[in-house]
């Protein structure tokens, strides 16, 4: 919400009258605006705003570095000080150390916020990931994994006969010639390769 002496400051909310343009005298005391501020002085939260709001800006700006949310938190700050004015007390320190601690206090708050929603955002980029489309990569590579080891469990002639046949796309009489051996001969090891490949995968 805007507090500068252009948009409309803590004092337009319901029932409190915007802060007139006349401040108090020039290098008021603080400590005494913020008492009549906490009675809903407009004059004198004009002051108070004259006077500490390049402090805070400047507060807000070595926390925070970025020029616009530095702006945002200025008026945060001021805003929070026209509702709790009341709660200054004068013992504890004086109202400059007051106002520079809201300040402070406002813009970590602005820092931490501004790096949870970088991690939420983060968090949330990695869960876009598609589970299906992971879970497949994984369940496929597990499935080539357990026919490599089917395939070992396979004599020489079985592995040769499956591998030609089903992996590199050979006929039956292609992987005869290869093999140097009878087409049925061929047909008996495909079978015999299959029914232990079959048990090896526990396929029904």
């Amino acid at each position: 919400m805007d507090v500068s002496h252009n948009g409309p400051g803590p004092a337009s909310q319901p029932g409190r009258p915007r802060p007139a343009r006349a401040a108090g005298p020039a290098g008021a005391d603080l400590a005494a605006l913020l008492g009549r501020v906490a009675r809903g002085e407009e004059a004198a939260f004009r002051a108070v705003y004259d006077q500490a709001a390049g402090q805070v800006l400047g507060v807000a700006r070595r926390v925070i570095r970025d020029p616009a949310q530095s702006e945002e938190v200025m008026q945060e700050v001021l805003l929070e000080v026209w509702r709790t004015a009341a709660r200054f007390d004068p013992a504890a320190g004086s109202a400059s150390a007051w106002i520079m601690t809201l300040a402070h206090r406002r813009a970590i708050d602005r820092v931490r916020s501004e790096h949870s929603a970088a991690l939420r955002e983060q968090r949330a980029a990695v869960a876009r990931v598609d589970y299906d489309d992971v879970t497949e990569a994984v369940e496929t590579n597990l499935e080539h994994e357990r026919v490599r080891r089917c395939l070992a469990s396979l004599t020489d002639l079985q592995r040769e006969a499956v591998t030609l046949a089903y992996y590199q796309g050979y006929t039956y009489r292609e992987v005869a010639g290869l093999l140097g051996v009878a087409v049925g001969t061929v047909k008996t090891r495909m079978r015999d390769g299959l029914i232990r490949l079959r048990d090896c995968l526990g396929v029904e």
